[in-house]
């Protein structure tokens, strides 16, 4: 229970006795004051309620739009199941594998680099919760989506890279086809760790670049990932998955991509996600 609906349903009932405090209480504390209000027991409530939202160190993070807003391309039911169920299996699971633990506060970015040699919880559903955090965010309804572009440093390093835009999508749509990536995973495009390339790769299941241990190359730093799990996209389009791949770019958000560049440039470090 979220600590504001707990506030909300003891303060029900209360308000004549609040109305009663004054500036007198300004030397007193909170807990004095709650206790003088709401007695003793609703305090303890209060530093129950405190308990479980420290228990749950992570949270599935608010779309920043709502569900439809990416139709006609991700349709509505899949994104609720994909957001609401998927994402929160995930969540959950990393909260169990960490609850108690040193460390169990971190970031989920923090978990990622030793992910591996932390354990299948930690792989698989601390990955999952970075990926589809780091997945929502780079995304906006369509008509927003195309008044969107690449910054200028962004666009250098994708000609530096690749030649062209269209030349960095066909590699991109190649590499996520299910040939290239068998089953599930996601394809990523990942800024190096010397901060002046661009490179496309692939991922296994919740696995992501900035895990140790999962790229022959080494760590490096996604500014752009997609998803292509059969979850993210079968209610629509089947066993259509090139078409899933090539319909995504008119939901990407390149000014989110662009400030996911810049970071990671300038810091040498994963982008940080919501949750």
């Amino acid at each position: 229970m979220k600590l504001s609906l707990c506030f909300t349903s003891l303060f029900v009932g209360s308000a004549a006795a609040w109305s009663t405090i004054t500036m007198k209480t300004e030397g007193s504390s909170r807990r004095d004051v709650f206790r003088s209000v709401l007695g003793g027991g609703a305090v303890a409530a209060v530093a129950a309620a405190t308990s479980v939202e420290k228990a749950n160190a992570y949270a599935v993070p608010d779309l920043p739009y709502p569900f439809e807003a990416l139709e006609p391309y991700i349709d509505t039911p899949t994104m609720k199941i994909h957001h609401d169920k998927h994402h929160a299996t995930y969540v959950a699971n990393i909260n169990k594998a960490t609850e108690g633990k040193d460390g169990a506060e971190a970031p989920i970015l923090d978990l990622m680099e030793n992910a591996l040699e932390a354990g299948p919880a930690y792989r698989n559903s601390g990955g999952g919760h970075y990926n589809h955090a780091f997945f929502w965010d780079e995304m906006a309804p369509p008509d927003e989506a195309k008044k969107t572009k690449a910054s200028d440093q962004l666009q250098a390093l994708i000609d530096k890279s690749f030649g062209s835009t269209d030349e960095m999508k066909a590699k991109f749509e190649a590499m996520a086809a299910p040939g290239a990536t068998f089953g599930s995973g996601w394809v990523w495009v990942c800024v190096n760790q010397a901060g002046d390339e661009l490179k496309v790769v692939n991922t296994a299941n919740q696995d992501n670049p900035l895990m140790k241990g999962v790229l022959a190359e080494g760590v490096m730093f996604p500014i752009l990932g997609l998803d292509v799990w059969e979850h993210a996209y079968y209610l629509k389009y089947q066993n259509r998955r090139p078409e899933y791949v090539s319909n995504w770019w008119n939901v990407v958000n390149w000014s989110k991509v662009s400030d996911n560049c810049a970071y990671v440039v300038e810091k040498h470090a994963g982008v940080n996600v919501k949750g």
